[in-house]
């Protein structure tokens, strides 16, 4: 099985360089306008997409990520609607891989079978899902493998040798690897604490290690992408629509271009990586 994460990772290494993946709540701040915030993103320089599936209880989500799931389902998101935001982005892109990342609790209401089978027609390549742990791989892992999705796991700087291959076990596409011990947005990425991490997981894996949390300029995006297979931005790409938004928090017309001129910006600092390591 080759997916659009094997391919897009497969390719990037032929060119050198590292990935920009990009996240931001599906449905936020409504169905409409983030398709096309996510149509935009390609253009502009992401490689890999990452969802969310917009949840009222996450864990790991720090304010601006919680404040857009709540957002995007006041909204009227539900996860049904995050598969034919997918399937919308498909009409015009079948090439960017897309990863629903999220919790389990919605999938398990929705159906796990019926979930998977779905997710896979609407164009979904990947999924992260941050509160099922290796212990539980039957219950969506090794479902979601069998038909055709990779399950990426995530590691973390708590994550030692000893359990790191439990995590890497069933994972696929790549390893995502939290800089911070913490929620999202709450601090920055140290380079060198992520340098030695990511050596330490390649030690164990062939997958691509890609590199989140803290990660919010182009600055911070170079210096991580010199050491990772790729670097992932959220809450400044999840701040930056927030702050284009009306008083009512409605899209306007300076929504979209926000999202993608600060993406386009991030990703010239993934790529400036590779250019400094010439």
């Amino acid at each position: 099985m080759t997916t659009r994460i094997d391919t897009r990772f497969a390719e990037l290494k032929k060119a050198g360089r590292s990935a920009f993946v990009t996240f931001l709540m599906a449905g936020d701040p409504d169905p409409a306008a983030s398709l096309e915030i996510i149509k935009a993103l390609p253009k502009a320089g992401a490689d890999v997409i990452e969802l969310g599936m917009p949840f009222t209880d996450p864990m790991a989500d720090g304010p601006s990520i919680q404040a857009a799931g709540l957002r995007a389902l006041k909204a009227g998101m539900t996860l049904k609607k995050t598969l034919e935001l997918v399937r919308g982005f498909r009409k015009d892109d079948d090439a960017t891989p897309i990863v629903l990342m999220g919790y389990y609790n919605p999938i398990y209401i929705y159906g796990v079978d019926k979930f998977l089978g779905d997710a896979k027609s609407a164009g979904v390549d990947g999924l992260i899902i941050v509160d099922l742990p290796p212990e539980e791989d039957d219950e969506l892992c090794v479902p979601a493998m069998k038909a055709g999705l990779n399950f990426i796991r995530l590691a973390t700087p708590t994550t030692d040798d000893k359990r790191l291959p439990a995590v890497l076990a069933n994972s696929s596409g790549f390893v995502y690897y939290v800089a911070i011990t913490g929620i999202t947005g709450a601090a920055a990425a140290d380079a060198t604490a992520v340098s030695e991490a990511v050596a330490r997981i390649k030690r164990h894996t062939k997958l691509p290690v890609c590199v989140g949390f803290g990660i919010r300029t182009p600055e911070n995006a170079r210096a991580i992408a010199s050491h990772a297979s790729g670097a992932v931005v959220g809450t400044a790409l999840v701040d930056a629509l927030k702050s284009s938004l009306d008083a009512e928090g409605r899209a306007t017309a300076k929504t979209v271009n926000a999202v993608a001129e600060l993406t386009a910006s991030l990703a010239q600092g993934v790529k400036g990586a590779q250019q400094a390591a010439e």
